[in-house]
């Protein structure tokens, strides 16, 4: 939900958008599937999707089946952080979506991260974001040359019922996105992770029907 809502404020903001999703093992697929329908319902120019294994690696209940997904958690940001994170995963998708950037001549990256309602993931915090912008400067033949990369974060310090709130504002149709950590194929949700309890909070706060489907 949190990426519909990115693509919808970049695109309010003036932006050709290319979406980018990453089939990294997760457990939940069915959001790489999820993520395509709302590229095309909202009007990306392109969306596309770049394999890169993290099973191989594991360390997380989404990549390695041995690690059980926590369930009826209290999901606090003071909390450890949970099983649920992935090592690096989003420096590996920022990375990956630097290098379309570049390709495509574009010098503005959207993404999804948030850190007042989240799961305490390290690599959602404003400092993690603020870091990758100095690194895409420095890494890149873009950066370089004084194009000036920007990574954009507009969700950063919103609560879920905000982002909620601005998704309805924007006209994101929510019941397209899929946000469980182990959704089924259908992409229902199991209602007990902690994305579910998040989510469902986010929709009950704000006063807007939550339109999950749930298995």
């Amino acid at each position: 939900m949190d990426s519909a809502v990115v693509l919808a404020i970049a695109r309010e903001q003036g932006f050709a958008v290319h979406a980018l999703s990453v089939r990294y093992g997760q457990r939940h697929t069915s959001e790489l599937d999820a993520a395509a329908r709302l590229a095309r319902a909202m009007g990306a120019v392109a969306h596309k999707v770049v394999d890169v294994d993290l099973r191989t690696i594991g360390g997380s209940a989404l990549t390695d089946d041995a690690i059980a997904v926590p369930l009826d958690t209290d999901a606090k940001p003071a909390d450890p952080i949970p099983a649920t994170y992935v090592p690096a995963r989003n420096t590996i998708m920022l990375s990956i979506a630097l290098g379309w950037a570049e390709v495509l001549g574009a010098a503005d990256i959207f993404c999804g991260v948030n850190a007042v309602d989240y799961s305490g993931y390290p690599d959602c915090r404003p400092e993690f974001v603020a870091a990758f912008e100095r690194l895409a400067n420095l890494a890149t033949r873009a950066g370089v040359e004084g194009a000036g990369l920007r990574i954009h974060a507009p969700l950063q310090y919103l609560g879920k019922a905000d982002i909620v709130r601005e998704g309805v504002r924007l006209g994101v149709d929510f019941a397209l996105t899929v946000s469980c950590y182990q959704a089924d194929g259908e992409g229902r949700a199991c209602g007990h992770c902690d994305a579910c309890r998040l989510r469902a909070e986010g929709f009950r706060a704000a006063g807007v029907p939550d339109p999950t489907r749930y298995a």
